[in-house]
């Protein structure tokens, strides 16, 4: 059967419109009822400008609208961590200092060690199980527990050396700014090369303090002192743990340039907006590591002289 014969192309959609011809009104009958008229093409063209302008005009859509990863929601993610940790290192700081009187002088480590295997615990999960899928509860919980241990393990060495928190938060603020300027300068970036050293030298450094913790254990005489080797041993008549924890340092600032490349990445990558914790759950880990390398440092300055 021809087109033109078959009744369903009668219907005026299937039909060519020429502009201002007529053609019936939806809901009325038949072509003998009232008509309207289609738009001039002139009239169609100016309501499409206008709605492309309006979409210019639009601000652009952030990382609510988009769902991708974005530098701002890292950082806020990033912001709202910390608050979680000094909440919580006020509370892990008020709990070790308060069994200390005048006829008990001794701190309770009891949210030291709490803090650490919590935080611990936790890191391992988030580590191990976000290639599946990413729990910001776990990354919260993580933040928890690493404040409490924060908290109790400054107010521990507050308590031995005065002035010795201020001076660590001072020492790891400075670090971290002068790496993020450095790289949002272009000046530092991570590289295959440095990466593959940074591994080698996180490996050794963990087996260093493995056997450190062990001989501590079995109180070997080379490792007698509140922090071992690190403290007993010295070169040049500086102690091991100050030449050790410099190197250490800047390992954890080459850390944070890693953490800075990642989420750097990632919103290059479009990745999607839940990497923003991932992104926020790193930088955090690096610099509670520097904060508590710093702290050592000084406390081993601080317990030679």
């Amino acid at each position: 059967m021809a087109a033109g014969n078959n009744p369903a192309f009668n219907n005026p959609a299937f039909q060519e419109q020429g502009a201002g011809r007529a053609y019936p009104t939806s809901g009325q009958p038949g072509f003998g009822a009232q008509t309207k008229y289609a738009p001039p093409a002139a009239a169609t063209d100016a309501a499409v400008d206008a709605q492309l302008e309006g979409a210019y005009a639009a601000p652009s859509a952030g990382a609510i609208e988009t769902g991708r990863m974005t530098v701002e929601d890292t950082v806020i993610k990033t912001i709202g961590l910390f608050a979680i940790l000094l909440v919580t290192a006020v509370a892990g700081w008020m709990w070790t200092m308060a069994p200390v009187t005048a006829t008990n002088p001794n701190p309770t480590m009891v949210p030291w060690i709490i803090g650490a295997l919590g935080g611990f615990v936790l890191a391992m999960v988030v580590i191990f199980t976000s290639r599946k899928k990413i729990r910001p509860a776990l990354i919260w919980g993580y933040a928890a527990f690493e404040g409490l241990f924060i908290g109790a393990i400054s107010a521990f060495f507050e308590f031995i050396w005065p002035g010795i928190v201020i001076q660590a938060t001072i020492g790891t603020l400075a670090v971290v700014g002068v790496t993020l300027a450095l790289f949002a300068s272009g000046k530092v970036r991570a590289s295959k090369k440095a990466t593959k050293v940074f591994m080698i030298a996180m490996v050794g450094y963990l087996v260093f303090s493995l056997v450190n913790v062990m001989l501590m254990i079995f109180n070997v005489p080379i490792a007698g002192g509140a922090f071992g080797m690190l403290s007993e041993v010295k070169i040049f008549g500086i102690p091991l743990g100050v030449i050790i924890g410099i190197l250490v340092v800047i390992m954890a600032a080459y850390s944070l340039v890693l953490d800075f490349d990642s989420i750097q990445q990632g919103v290059r990558n479009g990745a999607p907006r839940q990497y923003a914790w991932l992104g926020a759950f790193g930088i955090m880990v690096t610099v509670v590591w520097l904060y508590v390398e710093i702290l050592r440092i000084l406390a081993i300055l601080r317990g030679s002289n």
